[in-house]
């Protein structure tokens, strides 16, 4: 399986975006906004990132091809 740009692009892109606010929001549910948010926030966001990315990257096209073929 070949990765272009293009993909790479995408899932970079859509993993900021979703994991940026589920990330603040479960973060404010359980935490609330204190001295500590922004540390604790940043630190679930940049573990949850690397995962979606990655499993955006290399399970969408198992699932699309999956789905349509």
């Amino acid at each position: 399986m070949k990765i272009g740009k293009n993909e790479i692009l995408f899932a970079t892109v859509l993993a900021l975006i979703i994991t940026s606010y589920v990330s603040f929001i479960t973060t404010w549910v359980n935490i609330g906004f204190g001295k500590q948010f922004l540390f604790i926030w940043l630190r679930g966001w940049s573990i949850a990132f690397v995962l979606v990315a990655f499993s955006i990257l290399f399970l969408a096209p198992i699932v699309r091809k999956k789905i349509y073929s």
